[in-house]
């Protein structure tokens, strides 16, 4: 079958599709590594050309009433409503998902983000601060033009996740997908100009890391939000700070989740799966470190075997299907030299393994030890590591073990216990009996190596504005002199 997602042209700047001028950026299909689309890279020149479209646009856009601006986002967002199965299918060939994945999980988040954002906009308010006979007030302003820097696994989610607040608030954004997953952002941005945006207010260039680390420093941007890797974080995180600019790093992690004696089973191996298995466990958030109470280490782990069993792996376009293809060769073979690490280790292997061509199944090791590398290591792919522990200050302190802090999880029927967990838990975004749930309405994001500054919720405007004071005198000025 002939798959064909080339679109009009490789970058979106100005409001019009412009080729690049640099490198080409083949987009394979990950199922099957055929080329769906042909790209150029940005030159460094053409990065510039969007941050100065950008810049130009942002001045008016902030000047518009917050009404105004809101009721652009939530237009875009009844579009991609609308065209869901359309954007869902091209993200599935983009990402090499499951179809049944995209259709529920990706362009949905994103419109949901852009709703919530588009309502927020009119209700961002300055305070009044009374000081006798004078007064003061704050105001919440734009902080101009915004970097984004999106990953692959989730790249259209990612890319609403970044635009929404931003422009709720009047900045302007320049945005750079994965190059492994280059194409819904370039339907974004379509979109958001059908809606009404004015042109400039969200461009998109494509490119590897020097097209990256040419928007960071760009001298029109003010802010950069990164969705990555701790080496990826590291390095624009530095380079951000060379122009003092505001940063958002949501970056890896190696989460734990605990499950104590008393925890539903079924319930606790479902959240398991979903913290593992889901989008193939190319998720950052994953509970990767699944802490098992010895009272029921062996029925979960033989729960979760069955479980993973009855998985269907096969077409991503197929509605039937459960489980996909990593999303390259490469990352493939990062993942099994993983797989391999563990066995030679010592690390009993419970079931999966290191599969064949793309695809690699459910995995999950058992007896592993806390210093092996499937325990230390984020793997971004199938791989489950548990660990059994006696008390609830034992897994505490082994959760806690890791230069990592993005997510964790508790699974307990005891709530009391559950909160007094989660409270000494080192991680920026908790669940008690769940695990993966990121409804917009919520704060997202880490602490530690895992990044800072929150993605959703409201916390997120104070991430994309910054704040003047205005003090107002009310009669005559006292000089000693």
């Amino acid at each position: 079958m002939t798959l064909n997602a080339q679109p009009a042209a490789s970058l979106f700047i100005d409001g019009a599709f412009v080729e690049g001028e640099g490198a080409v950026l083949p987009v394979l299909y990950p199922y099957t590594g055929q080329e769906i689309a042909s790209l150029r890279e940005a030159s460094t020149h053409q990065v510039a050309l969007a941050c100065q479209s950008a810049a130009r646009a942002q001045a008016d856009w902030a000047a518009m009433a917050p009404a105004d601006r809101g009721r652009v986002l939530s237009r875009a967002a009844a579009i991609i409503r609308d065209r869901n199965d359309d954007l869902s299918r091209l993200e599935t060939l983009d990402t090499g998902k499951p179809i049944q994945e995209t259709l529920v999980a990706d362009w949905p988040s994103g419109a949901a983000a852009l709703e919530y954002f588009g309502g927020l906009a009119a209700t961002v308010t300055g305070q009044m601060i009374p000081l006798g006979r004078d007064w003061a007030y704050t105001r919440r302003e734009a902080l101009g033009v915004c970097a984004g820097i999106g990953a692959w696994n989730y790249p259209s989610q990612i890319a609403c996740w970044k635009a929404a607040p931003a422009l709720a608030m009047g900045n302007a954004m320049v945005f750079k997908p994965s190059e492994e997953t280059p194409l819904g952002a370039l339907k974004l941005a379509e979109i958001l100009i059908e809606a009404g945006a004015p042109p400039g207010i969200f461009n998109v260039v494509q490119g590897r890391g020097q097209v990256g680390a040419a928007l960071v420093t760009d001298p029109c941007v003010a802010k950069v939000s990164l969705t990555g890797s701790v080496p990826t974080g590291r390095r624009v995180y530095a380079a951000a700070a060379e122009g003092m600019r505001h940063v958002t790093m949501e970056l890896g992690g190696k989460s734990p989740l605990i499950v104590f004696d008393d925890a539903s089973l079924e319930d606790a191996v479902g959240a398991a799966i979903l913290a593992n298995f889901y989008s193939s466990g190319q998720i950052c958030s994953n509970g990767t470190r699944v802490f098992l109470q010895r009272g029921i280490a062996a029925r979960f782990l033989d729960r979760l075997a069955e479980r993973l069993a009855q998985v269907r792996m096969g077409d991503p376009l197929d509605p039937d299907t459960q489980f996909g293809p990593i999303i390259n060769a490469a990352q493939a073979g990062k993942i099994r030299a993983a797989i391999t690490a563990g066995q030679d280790a010592g690390a009993r292997l419970v079931c999966g393994g290191l599969g064949e061509g793309g695809f690699i199944p459910p995995t999950v090791f058992a007896d592993a030890g806390d210093d092996m590398l499937i325990t230390r290591d984020e793997i971004f792919g199938p791989v489950m590591t548990t660990l059994t522990f006696a008390d609830e200050s034992e897994a505490v302190a082994r959760a806690n073990a890791t230069g990592f802090g993005l997510a964790a999880g508790v699974f307990t029927q005891d709530l009391t216990r559950a909160h007094r967990v989660v409270a000494a838990l080192e991680a920026g975004t908790c669940w008690i009996n769940a695990y993966n749930l990121t409804p917009v309405e919520m704060p997202f994001g880490g602490v530690k190596l895992s990044g800072l500054g929150r993605e959703n919720s409201a916390a997120a405007i104070e991430h994309y504005s910054q704040l003047k004071t205005v003090y107002v005198g009310m009669g005559a000025v006292e000089a000693p002199y």
